[in-house]
């Protein structure tokens, strides 16, 4: 096969991850219908796309003050926080838990235990276990919110399926495993997910942050919604008129509207998921499925004769064994070098790639995380849109943004594209992620209660 034949027949298979700017406006059109079908009053039941009010009302106004604790819950691992807060001065220290398969996919009641557990035993180092201290809460998975501290658990996603928490107030499930223990002694002031805690974290240095987004093991985004636009509201009307929306936007295309754009791979990654049928615009976009999808098009090549000689590594033939860090790798070999690349193959167990090979593998990494990238801009240019600020901040945070080389510059190229130019924005990453955004919540919920 010449090699002009075999790149043409490898872009024909890539061909359907290149979105135009035509196909990304019409995904903002459908968001954005999504976005008002949240919100209102009638639709917000039978809606995909849940636009959740999270009863955080402002941002910090820089006189917070005092010492807060903060537990971040939204992967394989969780944060215990322990912050002091001085106006816009602040001193953080953290560490980092791992949570086990096997309490991922447990009971909810053995969850909550092994993170009470692990936040005594961090209390106990600090010494501070004689003290009751503020806790903000980001649990970052889908919940609905009945006040800055109760939320239910409308569904878990990114891996975890914990029997009994569906349905459940996650604060209350805390409360009663730390009161278990008996040894610490919490006063939760405020439950947010990871993109609430983004767009506080942000907004503590940058006044102008109205959005918080996460492109990481799942991908989401909250932002500063008017009080009147907000039809599900149920906290009065009292100042300021507004309040952060969780869109829970990962479940955009739930009700089959994006099924245009999905290819043969995202149905494959649907069909073998735990969650079939749900988080399907996530499943598109974050690091849980973006190496997986990459995994499925080689495989597809490879038996096409376009790859490794027609032969796969027992690697390649595993699901989820290509990494999305690997997809960073890859992308981070200057044109024409191919050593990073080499090295991921080597770990998929392939030694004797050729350099078409790795040329080729590069393409595949570039067509996914370029979609990725460029359907999380039309998202974020639907919320600019829709709020018409003169200029705001996006906060950010997750590892596929935080990691991949390319991933900032494409999203700041394809949101100036799809926005309003009277709209300016600017991405600024959230360098302590959502940890420090929970504290900060609890801290303007304290300052707002005196």
């Amino acid at each position: 096969m010449t090699e002009c034949r075999k790149k043409s027949l490898v872009d024909a298979v890539l061909k359907e991850f290149t979105l135009s700017n035509d196909v990304l406006l019409k995904v903002s059109a459908l968001l954005l219908q999504e976005f008002n079908n949240g919100l209102g009053a009638n639709t917000h039941a039978s809606a995909s796309v849940k636009m959740f009010p999270t009863f955080v009302r402002d941002v910090p106004n820089g006189s917070e003050q005092g010492k807060f604790l903060a537990l971040d819950l939204g992967g394989t691992n969780f944060r215990v926080l322990c912050i002091d807060l001085d106006g816009e001065q602040f001193n953080m220290m953290n560490e980092i838990y791992e949570i086990p398969q096997s309490i991922m996919l447990g009971s909810g009641e053995q969850l909550f235990d092994h993170i009470a557990e692990c936040m005594s035993h961090y209390i106990e180092q600090l010494g501070l276990t004689h003290r009751t201290l503020p806790l903000g809460f980001t649990f970052s998975f889908p919940c609905v919110q009945k006040g800055l501290t109760s939320a239910i658990l409308v569904g878990w996603t990114k891996g975890f399926n914990c029997a009994g928490v569906k349905g459940e107030d996650v604060v209350q499930l805390l409360r009663e495993a730390v009161k278990r223990r008996r040894n610490v002694d919490i006063d939760v002031v405020a439950v947010v997910n990871d993109t609430t805690g983004t767009l506080m974290s942000c907004a503590h240095t940058n006044r102008d942050c109205r959005v918080g987004l996460i492109v990481g093991t799942g991908t989401n985004a909250c932002y500063m919604e008017r009080l009147e636009n907000v039809e599900t509201w149920t906290g009065g009307h009292n100042s300021p008129e507004q309040v952060i929306i969780n869109t829970e936007w990962g479940a955009f295309g739930d009700n089959r509207c994006l099924d245009f754009l999905r290819t043969e791979y995202d149905r494959q990654i649907d069909e073998c998921s735990l969650n079939k049928g749900k988080q399907l615009f996530e499943k598109m976009i974050s690091g849980m499925y973006m190496g997986e999808i990459v995994r499925r098009v080689v495989v597809k090549l490879a038996k096409d004769g376009l790859m490794f000689k027609g032969k796969l590594s027992e690697k390649f033939q595993t699901p989820y064994a290509f990494k999305t860090k690997y997809v960073s790798n890859v992308e981070s070999d200057p044109r024409g070098k191919n050593n990073e690349t080499q090295t991921v193959l080597q770990k998929m167990g392939i030694s004797d790639a050729s350099d078409e090979d790795c040329e080729i593998l590069k393409a595949v990494c570039v067509s996914i995380s370029s979609r990725a990238a460029h359907l999380v801009s039309a998202a974020v240019s639907t919320i600019l849109n829709k709020i018409r600020r003169n200029h705001t901040t996006v906060g950010v945070d997750g590892s596929v943004y935080r990691y991949h080389p390319h991933f900032k510059e494409l999203m700041e190229k394809k949101i100036d594209e799809l926005t309003d130019p009277s709209f300016k924005f600017e991405l600024m990453l959230s360098e302590d992620g959502s940890g420090r955004g929970a504290a900060l919540v609890a801290a303007v919920a304290v300052r707002s209660a005196k």
